[in-house]
Parts: structure tokens; sequence; C-alpha cells
């Protein structure tokens, strides 16, 4: 029998359904008032360079956000991305933090924030593997990120997570988190604000950012207050909150068809833009189409080969290398490792 990929939730929207909205690194579709307003409220709080609001809409852009937090990184401390991610989520975003604090367990929470990432953090894409024992929660680019601020702003939503976690379940976590860069010198910061148990739980060098935990955990039940956030989200009730990131629609199209991918011509006509079109908006974007499909086959390989032990040959065949030699020079190119290295 053939191997099966995972599903990442959430899962691709049902053939015919309405497209999400999309936005790009510099289209104006944040709300000041949403993440901007707790980023000058930091800067006011630290007696730092203040944040002034745009004039006009009030709105700003993926861009303009990231430039706001690295003026905070550069003038604050070292606990500055910890601080402000303990304060990011659920946040005053409408339904979609309502609805957070209304989940009656971590799982139903994270579920919401992967489905509704446009609306609470914009500028990552968390998606969730689940099995009968963890869940997996990969954070994944929506729109882009300046490498020397990469770091940072995974480190926030990290600790958004934790933090949000800590708040509606009273108590600590054993995460464990996973990081796709060397480690810093010093891992105070890290190991007091994701409350890591110790400098294991926190593994650098990594092929992607992620965050595990047993899935009996994240079951149980909250003491939070029931409401109906969530279903008024279900109900259209704010379509902007499942707004995708150019990078993030491009994952979601690529994740289901690994195997078989689309062309790039094909993504494009789907996204209602020429090839060439197409390819300059992920360029400005630091990106192109066989960097992100290479990566997405990469982050498979590596669940189904070191956490599930499949056999390097299903592995090779599922993500469309039906030549295991192909597949091995990849995955090396990739990760710098052989298969066999992280096979289990």
């Amino acid at each position: 029998m053939a191997l099966e990929l995972p599903s990442l939730y959430p899962p691709p929207a049902a053939p015919g359904a309405p497209a999400a909205a999309r936005y790009e690194l510099d289209s104006p579709c944040l709300a000041w008032t949403d993440q901007a307003v707790l980023l000058a409220e930091f800067a006011r709080s630290r007696d730092l360079s203040p944040l002034q609001p745009p004039s006009g809409s009030g709105l700003i852009s993926p861009r303009q956000l990231l430039a706001l937090l690295e003026a905070l990184r550069t003038e604050g401390g070292p606990d500055t991305a910890f601080v402000i991610g303990r304060h990011w989520l659920p946040g005053h975003y409408g339904l979609a933090s309502q609805a957070l604090q209304e989940a009656p367990d971590l799982l139903t929470a994270l579920q919401l924030l992967c489905r509704h990432a446009g609306r609470l953090c914009p500028l990552l894409t968390p998606r969730l593997l689940l099995d009968d024992q963890e869940l997996i929660l990969v954070w994944t680019e929506a729109c882009g990120l300046p490498p020397g601020l990469r770091g940072f702003v995974i480190d926030l939503h990290m600790s958004a997570v934790t933090g949000l976690a800590d708040w509606l379940g009273g108590q600590r976590l054993p995460w464990r988190y996973s990081f796709n860069r060397t480690a810093p010198r010093d891992l105070a910061q890290h190991l007091v604000y994701l409350q890591a148990g110790e400098p294991a739980d926190l593994r650098f060098g990594c092929q992607a950012d992620a965050m595990r935990l047993p899935l009996a955990l994240a079951r149980q039940p909250w003491p939070t207050r029931p409401g109906r956030a969530a279903a008024a989200l279900a109900a259209g009730a704010d379509p902007g909150s499942q707004a995708r990131g150019l990078i993030a629609a491009l994952h979601d199209r690529l994740l289901p068809a690994l195997d078989s991918p689309p062309s790039l011509e094909q993504l494009a006509a789907e996204l209602g833009m020429s090839p060439a079109t197409f390819k300059r908006r992920l360029a400005q974007h630091g990106s192109h189409y066989q960097a992100e499909l290479d990566q997405l086959r990469a982050l498979m390989a590596l669940y189904l080969l070191q956490l599930r032990g499949q056999p390097n040959e299903a592995v090779a065949q599922a993500l469309g290398f039906f030549d295991g030699a192909n597949f091995r020079r990849f995955f090396k190119r990739w990760t710098g490792l052989l298969p066999s290295a992280v096979m289990r």
C-alpha cells in the first residue's frame, strides 16, 4: 500500500469553495488598531522612540509591521520578542481573539489559530500536524520575512502560543521547541519565557521552526466560558480572518499535491496572474516556486523519516521521487544529511 502523506491543519478548501482573500508584503491590509497598537504600547512602556500611526485609512502592510518590529528589536532589550509575544495572543483582534478566549482546550485554540492566522498572526502561518500521541505546530511564512528578523519573529510567536496556553489552561506545559537557526550565545530568555524545563527542550540547527506537545495535554479541558464567536467565524462573520499571505496561499495549494505538484504556470493561472507576474511577486517576497516546493517536501520527509520511522523508499514515492537516488540527492542538498542519518 502506498504511503499517504499526513494532513497539515487547516485542511485544503473543498473544491468549488470561494478562495480566501490573499495579501502580499506591501498590501495595506492590517489595521493599526490590531498588532501595531500593541507594539506602540510596548515602545511607550520602555521609553523607546514612539511608533506613529499611519494617516488616512489606518491600515498598514506586513512590510510596515515588520519595520516596526525591526525598530523595537534594535532599541529594546534581549527580552523584547518574548515580552511582546506574551501579549500577542489572544489579543484584541475581534471575533478571532474572542474565539480563542472561548476555546474549550488547547487543540481547539490551535486549530482556530491556524485557520484565522490572517487576523491573529499575519506575519506567520502556523500549521498543525497530529498523530495519536502528539501535536506539532509548525511555523511557516505568510508573505516573506527579512532573514535578519526571522529569528525575532519566530521567538515572538512561540512565546505568544506558550503564553496563551499558560493563561487559558492555568498550567505550564512541557513544550519542546525546534529552531531553524543556530543557537544564540545566551539561552536565558528562551528558558525563562518559553518556560523550557531544561536546555534540551530547545533544539537549534533544525530544518523547521516548530513546537511539540503530547496530544493528551492539548485535549485537557480549559476553565474557559463557552461562547458563540467560533460559530460566527465559521458562518463567515469575519472573512478577512481567513486571509492568506502569498507564500501561505502557495503552500496551501502545494501541500495536498507534493507527489504530483502543479506547474508554476498552473498555479499562476489559479491565482489570476501571468507566470511572469507570479515569478516577480514571489521574488519580491524573497522566494521562488521551486524553493517553496523543495522546502515543503523536505519538511514532510523529515516528519515521515525521523518522527514516524517510515522507510526511505516509501517516503520517496509519496513525495513524487520515483527514483530513490534522486530523493537521496534532494534530501542531502536540502538538509545536509542522507535520509538514513535521520531515520529512527
